[in-house]
């Protein structure tokens, strides 16, 4: 794998890390309204939805980590990659337009990068 490939993968596991801290621990902070345009009562109301969807970031974090670290874990980075990928389409269809560049972008171009370079 190249420096580049491991470096794009890198990008997208701090990401989902970012995303985790946001949503587990930021959500009802001033950082965390902002971020996600929230009214303070609405942050309350769907906190505990904010920290399981958090939640679920760091593990697709902790899967690509895994890939990047384990013999043979193409098919494990792909997967993930995948899954984010498919998961920033249908925010971006739902919720944001901005999910796509955030979310999907980076991990479409690290999978690109990663079949590349295989």
């Amino acid at each position: 794998m190249s420096i580049l490939t491991t470096i794009a993968i890198c990008i997208v596991i701090l990401l989902h890390l970012l995303f985790l801290v946001l949503e587990m621990f930021l959500w009802n902070t001033s950082i965390g309204r902002k971020t996600f345009g929230l009214s303070e009562e609405f942050a309350k109301q769907s906190a505990s939805l904010a920290a399981n969807q958090g939640l679920y970031n760091g593990f697709l974090a902790a899967g690509l980590l895994w890939g990047l670290i384990s013999t043979g874990g193409f098919d494990a980075l792909i997967f993930f990659l995948s899954c984010i990928i498919i998961a920033g389409l249908y925010g971006a269809i739902t919720a944001s337009a901005s999910i796509l560049f955030i979310q999907a972008l980076p991990a479409a171009v690290a999978m690109l990068l990663l079949i590349l370079n295989n």
